[in-house]
């Protein structure tokens, strides 16, 4: 079976997305948090619908009643571990193919244009490929996915830079990794990508409307 993870936060205001905090106050900013986790959730199980997958949630901050509390006791739920985002992903990974799954994908929630079609799309590329890479417009990246362990493309690599793509794809060489990239899409970190958040939401709207 695949395994999707899906790295979220508990949102705690002044805790969370702290970088719109400025545009929208700690409420607005863990309101968005929260929001922006449940569209990425409801697109997974979209897919899940549509063939076997297993979701798993990777939470920071908060406890696993409050998120239990909030997301309900059907997603499984796990703390982060401890460390940055590479030990964070490095841990992941290892964890969900030490359980057996046989191609993983993690992704983030600051992603709204991740649909049910890209995350298919993600899954089947690890068919050929051995890292999927979904490359975002800041220059990281929204998804990564692999058929095995890989640590070294966690290691060495400038989070929360404009490098992150660029140094990881440079391991990914260096390990003679077989990549295949997805279409590049846009983040929601700053302020002035909200609007990215709010026409999807606008989006939403009228697609449930129609």
């Amino acid at each position: 079976m695949d395994c999707l993870i899906i790295f979220s936060r508990y949102p705690e205001a002044g805790h969370t997305k702290t970088r719109l905090i400025p545009a929208l106050g700690a409420e607005g900013a863990a309101q968005v948090q929260q929001q922006m986790t449940e569209h990425i959730l409801a697109r997974a199980l979209q897919l899940q619908a549509q063939q076997p997958l297993a979701i798993e949630l990777h939470f920071a901050g908060g406890s696993l009643t409050e998120m239990q509390a909030w997301l309900g006791t059907a997603i499984n739920l796990h703390p982060q571990s401890e460390g940055d985002l590479g030990i964070r992903l490095t841990t992941a990974f290892a964890n969900a193919f030490q359980r057996g799954f046989r191609r993983v994908v993690t992704i983030g929630i600051d992603c709204p244009a991740i649909d049910r079609d890209l995350l298919q799309q993600a899954f089947a590329a690890l068919e050929s490929a051995e890292l999927v890479l979904g490359p975002a417009l800041d220059g990281g990246y929204y998804l990564i996915g692999l058929q095995q362990p890989v640590p070294e493309l966690f290691q060495d690599i400038a989070w929360g830079t404009g490098q992150v793509l660029k140094q990881t794809l440079a391991h990914a060489q260096r390990s003679k990794l077989i990549v295949t990239q997805l279409d590049p899409l846009a983040d929601v970190d700053r302020p002035e990508d909200l609007p990215i958040w709010y026409q999807s939401q606008a989006t939403n709207e009228t697609n449930l409307a129609l």
